[in-house]
């Protein structure tokens, strides 16, 4: 079709060149968004001191290991799912933990930088339109930045875990009901296809998020996870 993407039978995808574009226009935006605080000062009318804007090199530091640990921990498929989709290894947690550490704006940026490398990971050879690909990628998975919206609240991470992965769920499960019907599986109950995409993506979202506050709530867990919190948030 272009240079950029291939069609057949009615598919997307990108060819060689276009996934390379990709990836470099991520990097620019990455780039430009990991600007250094201190680069992006600007004066207080009222007193004359300086407030500092933009994401802190801490910041930047914990999320980036954040979102590899995240991207890292979604190849670990821990329980397959008959219908499709599989239980990571907590890879929804650590996207949620930087809005709990830092507040939605950088929750949500970490968040949204996570959805192109999930595209990457394999979307980028299956695209049906470009609304499929925000349902399915950019709008789910940024979704988890929501979290931030929690931050420093009493069993805010708790509240923030369960909000965000609710949030990325219902993005699928749209999806899921304007591009995907046509894909049943022949084993999935034609009695209950009407909520085949409901019970297709919540089947592994819940049950990963089960496990996943389970594990939160083992003391050794949540020491922890307190330690890094406080390490985090040092000079917010």
């Amino acid at each position: 079709m272009s240079l950029f993407l291939n069609v057949e039978d009615g598919y997307y995808s990108l060819t060689p060149m276009g996934s390379a574009l990709s990836i470099i226009i991520v990097l620019v935006l990455l780039c430009l968004t990991a600007l250094p605080r201190r680069k992006a000062q600007r004066e207080n009318t009222a007193g004359g001191a300086r407030k500092e804007t933009g994401f802190s090199n801490r910041q930047l530091a914990f999320s980036a290991s954040a979102v590899a640990l995240a991207f890292a921990a979604s190849y670990i498929r821990i329980i397959p799912l008959p219908w499709g989709g599989a239980v990571t290894l907590c890879s929804m947690l650590f996207i949620t933990l930087i809005g709990y550490w830092f507040g939605p704006v950088v929750g949500l940026s970490a968040a949204s930088a996570y959805s192109f490398l999930q595209f990457f990971q394999d979307g980028g050879s299956y695209i049906l339109s470009p609304l499929q690909v925000c349902l399915d990628y950019f709008f789910a998975f940024t979704a988890l930045g929501v979290s931030g919206f929690f931050s420093h609240q009493k069993n805010g991470l708790l509240k923030g875990y369960i909000a965000a992965i609710l949030f990325r769920g219902l993005f699928h499960t749209i999806g899921g009901y304007l591009y995907w019907m046509d894909y049943m599986p022949d084993s999935f109950p034609r009695s209950m296809a009407f909520a085949y995409p409901f019970l297709y993506n919540y089947a592994y979202i819940l049950l990963e998020g089960v496990l996943t506050i389970l594990l939160l709530q083992i003391p050794a867990v949540k020491k922890g996870l307190r330690q890094i919190t406080m390490m985090a948030r040092q000079d917010s």
